[in-house]
């Protein structure tokens, strides 16, 4: 029974914690952003009409463009946004400055591609690219990592490689865009993005994939 009740208030907490994540990102979000950094066109088409949430263990929350570092991403994030309970979706991070903004020739390296999320729960769905945190390379400005959510029209199958966060192979050349095409996901309902450049937590990562 104790362990029935300490369950229950972390499962409580928890979800207060995504819902007051979610509420302060919504509070704040604005589309025509996503213009004014340029993520429509480079990324997607049309901005979505929502934002979703991201805050990752470090205490860092991404909110629309703003600057964290790649020490402070380094780990998974805790995501939400409104979803349909008996909905599936789509959840993808990429950088479309890889290896920098000015010479974009990798673009876009995807970072996170989890499919078939019943509802919120990212952790419940079928991750096709474990996450990678950011790794700019030194000297190439800031970056933009672009968190995108697609509203699945079913469950579906997905033919993808299964991505370790090992190895930075088959990342590169991504188009979240061309993805969505392929499984008719239609646009992003949910958005949000940050943007960082090279510390000293980037050699460490790029160890970690065997660079």
């Amino acid at each position: 029974m104790a362990y029935l009740k300490t369950a229950f208030v972390l499962l409580l907490a928890s979800s207060m914690l995504k819902l007051r994540v979610f509420s302060r990102a919504m509070a704040s979000f604005n589309p025509a952003v996503f213009a004014t950094h340029e993520v429509v066109p480079d990324v997607i088409a049309k901005a979505p009409e929502a934002s979703v949430s991201v805050e990752y263990p470090s205490g860092a929350v991404v909110s629309h463009g703003n600057v964290l570092t790649p020490t402070q991403v380094k780990d998974v994030p805790t995501v939400a946004w409104d979803a349909a309970p008996d909905a599936f979706y789509t959840l993808a991070m990429t950088d479309p400055d890889a290896p920098s903004r000015k010479e974009p020739k990798f673009r876009e390296w995807h970072h996170w591609l989890v499919g078939n999320i019943p509802g919120a729960a990212a952790a419940a769905g079928d991750t096709l690219s474990a996450y990678v945190g950011s790794g700019p390379p030194p000297g190439t400005g800031l970056h933009r990592y672009v968190f995108l959510v697609y509203k699945q029209p079913g469950k579906l199958s997905f033919d993808e490689p299964r991505l370790t966060n090992t190895s930075g192979d088959n990342r590169g050349g991504f188009s979240i865009s061309k993805f969505a095409k392929k499984y008719n996901l239609g646009d992003p309902i949910a958005g949000n993005f940050y943007q960082a450049e090279y510390d000293d937590y980037v050699p460490i990562l790029y160890k970690q994939l065997g660079a």
